[in-house]
């Protein structure tokens, strides 16, 4: 995601009005209208018939879905595309909807931008964290992760791993991805018993289940038990502060086996001022919204912190492009082998 510097009431007018698709598109979800759609041909008043809304409101809707690539025109009828009749209709079996309710939400939650930049707290931070929506975030976290862990464990090299900690691992989509990859390896997914609940649904039907455990922790607090060929530490970094971040990685250090490695992917920032990628400054945004001190962090002071907890050999992943979560999102460190 780029786009020009603004040095101009054009430029900037033309930033400020990208909401108008996605708000488009938000409200085809709201109207259910992918899913209604399903398989079949609609004409805009049949369609609008269904969907109980305005035939002029359905039909300048569609015309833009249509230009955007989510639907398919042919004279006065609409199909959905392969896309959009699949990880959009929540009658298919790929449906995302767990994914797709989040972003929608979002939509409101990102209205509140001013209250939390007054505040500089999250816009939660009164409700308490019920098993209900930790539930709900967690398999979004899954359906967002799904293709992408394929890709990321495809070129990250785990031959010589018996044991692996998935982190903060959520619904353990990455673990089970590394498992269906390594058939020697054994997993263990670390999160608050609500996340690890889902985990063990999508679990049920896995191959590789049996050398599948979980750990039930508050890992931000407690020792790591155990100890550990590999750390998987994904999408979690940037949900707390430095000071958080650094006493934890002196704890993932003792629970490493020597020579051990830890593998952060997050959205890190990457140039000298940590004002880009554009997509990693944006997702501090998120955090501010969503967290109490979470925010995104440079690669270089990642990487100084993992120096101070007794890292060595601190380096950048590099991932064939078009493979990876994140624009160079990928850290590693290990744990000296001698003493």
């Amino acid at each position: 995601m780029t786009h020009s510097p603004i040095a101009s009431l054009e430029t900037f007018r033309a930033l400020l009005a990208a909401y108008r698709l996605p708000r488009v598109i938000v409200t085809a979800l709201e109207l259910n209208v992918f899913t209604t759609m399903g398989s079949g041909a609609w004409s805009v008043p049949k369609l609008a018939q269904a969907l109980d809304v305005s035939r002029r409101g359905l039909d300048i809707l569609c015309r833009n879905l249509a230009m955007c690539g989510l639907l398919i025109k042919r004279g006065k009828v609409y199909r959905n595309t392969p896309f959009s009749a699949t990880v959009l209709n929540a009658t298919h079996s790929k449906y995302r909807g767990a994914y797709l309710e989040l972003m929608q939400r979002q939509w409101e939650d990102w209205s509140q931008l001013t209250q939390a930049v007054r505040s500089g707290c999250p816009l939660d931070r009164d409700k308490p964290d019920s098993p209900a929506y930790r539930r709900q975030f967690t398999w979004a976290m899954h359906h967002r992760s799904l293709d992408v862990a394929a890709r990321v464990t495809a070129g990250l090299d785990f031959r010589q791993a018996s044991t692996l900690l998935d982190l903060g691992g959520g619904p353990g989509t990455y673990a089970m991805a590394f498992l269906a990859r390594y058939s020697k390896l054994k997993a263990t997914i670390c999160d608050r018993a609500a996340a690890l609940d889902v985990a063990k649904e999508i679990a049920a039907t896995h191959k590789a289940r049996k050398r599948l455990s979980y750990l039930p922790i508050n890992f931000m607090d407690e020792a790591i038990p155990g100890q550990y060929d590999v750390v998987w530490y994904s999408n979690v970094l940037h949900i707390y502060s430095p000071e958080e971040n650094q006493a934890l990685f002196r704890r993932v250090h003792s629970a490493l086996s020597r020579g051990g490695r830890l593998i952060i992917q997050d959205a890190f920032l990457h140039d000298q001022e940590a004002l880009h990628p554009e997509e990693a400054s944006l997702f501090a945004v998120s955090m501010l919204l969503f967290t109490e001190r979470g925010n995104t962090y440079s690669l270089r002071e990642t990487a100084q912190w993992l120096r101070a907890a007794g890292f060595v050999k601190v380096r950048p992943v590099r991932m064939k492009k078009g493979t990876e979560d994140w624009d160079g999102g990928l850290l590693e460190a290990v744990r000296p082998a001698g003493r």
